[in-house]
């Protein structure tokens, strides 16, 4: 095999759950190879650099090995070179917004105006330590 669909292996190498999501985001714009969008179709070769954006961060992956069934992960791993760089200080304050919230027992109903009022408090002190 010399050539195969970029949705099909991001699909195989267990990036995404189906075939159907690695379509989706080749149509969003997520998946670049040599930094071109490519559509679902576009025909992958060995050697080529794939970038995909996939959970809040940005993966680059080094064609290896062309598979076309999904394999076990452990065999998947064997298929691309894994050239996505470290987390840096600029995803640490992104990751600082989807940060846990205050939560409340179910059952509990509303909450007060004191406890809004801690809740904002909460907030504004974790979120504080990011910004100074």
């Amino acid at each position: 095999m010399e050539k195969i669909r970029i949705d099909k292996w991001l699909w195989a190498i267990r990036l995404y759950k189906s075939r159907t999501m690695a379509t989706e985001a080749c149509d969003a714009g997520k998946v670049k190879i040599e930094g071109a969008s490519v559509k679902p179709s576009k025909l992958l070769t060995v050697g080529e650099t794939v970038h995909v954006r996939h959970n809040q961060s940005n993966k680059i992956f080094k064609v290896i090995k062309l598979i076309e069934k999904r394999v076990s992960a452990t065999l998947a791993i064997e298929c691309y070179e894994d050239l996505s760089p470290k987390e840096d200080a600029d995803s640490m304050l992104k990751s600082a917004f989807y940060a846990s919230q205050a939560k409340r027992d179910k059952g509990t109903g509303r909450p007060t105006k004191k406890d809004r009022r801690e809740i904002d408090n909460f907030s504004d002190d974790d979120l504080s330590d990011f910004f100074n």
